[in-house]
C-alpha cells in the first residue's frame, strides 16, 4: 500500500469514528470510536513520518476530531443524538455550503489567474442587495439573479481595473471594495426602503425530484433542494472540467503561475485576468443573491456576515481546486448546520453555545494558518504584471 493510500485510509477511519456513533448505527460503546480514531492517528503518523505531510496531517486531524465527537456522541443521551443527526442536518449543510461554493468558485477563477480577490465579501453583499432590489421591483426572481450578477460583475470590474491596469495593491483594492459595498448597500437600503424597511423579492424556487423525496435518508437530503444548490453542483463539475481539461483552463493556470511565459507564447495576460476577476464577481454575487432570496427572504444590512472570507478560507483549504473547495465548503456548512441544531435543542450552556457559534470561524483560522497540511497558491497570485 502506498503512503498516499495509508493517509487516505486514516482520513476514512477518522470519519468512521464519528459515523458509527450516530444514526443509523448508534454504537454506544466508547471503545469503538476510540479504536477507530487511534487507527486513524497511527495511519496519519506513519504517512507523516515517511513524507506524506498533507494526507498524514488530515488523517491525524480526522482521527482527533472523529474520536472527540464520537466520545461526545456516546456520552450524550441517545434521544438527543437522534434529534440532532437527521436528514435535515445534512440538507442544512448543503444550504449553508452553497453561498460558500459560489463565492469560492469565483475566488478560484480570480486567484488561478493571479489576482487576489478578498473583495468577495463585498461582491456577495452587493449581489444580495441588488438581487432583492431588482427582484422586488420586477416581480421576478430571474430578473433578481440577473441584476445581482450584473452588479457583482461591475464591482469586480472596478477591482480588476485597479489591480490589473493600475497595478494597485490587490489586498488594499479588495478591502476598499468591501468597505464600499458595506457602506453603499446600507445607504441605498435606507434611502430606498427606510430604516425599518423589509423588501421581499420572489423566492428562488425549490426543486422536488419526483419519487426521491420518499426514499429513506437520501430523500430527506436531496428530495427537495433550492434550484441554486443544483446550479452550484453543475458549476463545480463545469469548473473542474474547464480549469483542468480545456485549453482555456490551461491558459488561465499559465497566467496565474508564470504570466511572463504565458505572454511570450501569445496569451493576453490582461484579458485573461480581467475575464477571471469579473467572473469571480458574478459568481460571488449569485451566492449573495441566494442568501437574500433563496436561503432567506429579504435583505438586511451586512447580512453576509463574513461569508465571503469563509469562502476564501474554504478555497485555501481546498488547495485552489474545485473538488477540494467542495469538501471544505461542506465542512464549514456542516459546522454551521450543527451549530443551529445544537442551539435548537436548548440543552447547551452559554459557554457551549458560544463555542458552537464560533466553530465556522475557528475552522476558517485553521485553514488560513495552514495547521492541516500546506496549501501552495498559484505562483503569481497577488503580483501585478507589467507588459514589457
Amino acid at each position: 500500500m502506498t503512503l498516499r493510500r495509508v493517509g487516505q485510509s486514516g482520513v476514512v477511519l477518522g470519519f468512521l469514528a464519528l459515523l458509527v456513533t450516530i444514526p443509523p448505527v448508534n454504537a454506544r460503546s466508547l471503545a469503538v470510536p476510540l479504536v477507530l480514531a487511534a487507527l486513524a492517528a497511527v495511519a496519519g503518523g506513519a504517512a507523516l513520518v515517511h513524507g506524506e505531510r498533507a494526507l498524514g496531517g488530515y488523517a491525524v486531524a480526522a482521527g482527533a476530531v472523529g474520536g472527540l465527537l464520537g466520545w461526545a456522541a456516546t456520552s450524550a443521551d441517545r434521544s438527543t443524538v437522534t434529534a440532532i443527526v437527521t436528514a435535515g442536518l445534512f440538507a442544512s449543510m448543503l444550504r449553508y455550503a452553497t453561498p460558500l461554493l459560489f463565492a469560492g468558485l469565483g475566488g478560484l477563477f480570480a486567484e488561478r489567474s493571479g489576482v487576489t480577490n478578498i473583495g468577495l465579501e463585498g461582491m456577495m453583499l452587493t449581489g444580495a442587495f441588488f438581487g432583492v432590489l431588482c427582484g422586488e421591483k420586477s416581480g421576478s426572481w430571474v430578473v433578481g439573479l440577473v441584476g445581482a450578477a450584473i452588479a457583482g460583475g461591475l464591482l469586480a470590474l472596478v477591482h480588476a481595473f485597479f489591480s490589473i491596469h493600475l497595478q494597485a495593491d490587490q489586498i488594499i483594492s479588495g478591502t476598499a471594495i468591501n468597505i464600499l459595498a458595506t457602506g453603499g448597500t446600507a445607504y441605498l437600503f435606507r434611502a430606498i426602503y427606510g430604516t425599518g424597511g423589509y423588501p421581499e423579492a420572489p423566492r428562488i424556487p425549490e426543486i422536488t425530484i419526483p419519487g426521491l423525496a420518499h426514499v429513506p435518508l437520501v430523500g430527506g437530503v436531496f428530495g427537495t433542494l433550492n434550484l441554486m444548490i443544483w446550479v452550484v453542483f453543475a458549476l463545480l463539475v463545469a469548473a473542474w472540467f474547464f480549469v483542468f481539461r480545456t485549453p482555456w483552463g490551461l491558459r488561465l493556470r499559465a497566467v496565474g503561475e508564470h504570466p511572463r511565459a504565458a505572454d511570450t507564447v501569445g496569451i493576453n495576460v490582461y484579458r485573461v485576468r480581467y475575464v477571471a476577476v469579473v467572473s469571480s464577481g458574478v459568481l460571488a454575487a449569485l451566492g449573495g443573491a441566494y442568501l437574500s432570496f433563496g436561503l432567506l427572504s429579504s435583505f438586511s444590512e451586512g447580512m453576509t456576515a463574513g461569508t465571503g472570507f469563509i469562502a476564501l478560507a474554504a478555497l485555501i483549504f481546498g488547495k485552489w481546486r474545485p473538488l477540494g473547495l467542495f469538501g471544505a465548503a461542506l465542512l464549514f456548512g456542516l459546522a454551521s448546520a450543527l451549530g443551529n441544531s445544537l442551539q435548537s435543542i436548548g440543552t447547551l450552556s452559554v459557554f457551549w453555545l458560544f463555542v458552537v457559534q464560533v466553530l465556522p470561524y475557528a475552522l476558517t483560522l485553521i485553514a488560513v494558518v495552514g495547521l492541516v497540511g500546506r496549501s501552495i497558491p498559484p505562483a503569481a497570485v497577488g503580483r501585478p504584471y507589467a507588459k514589457r
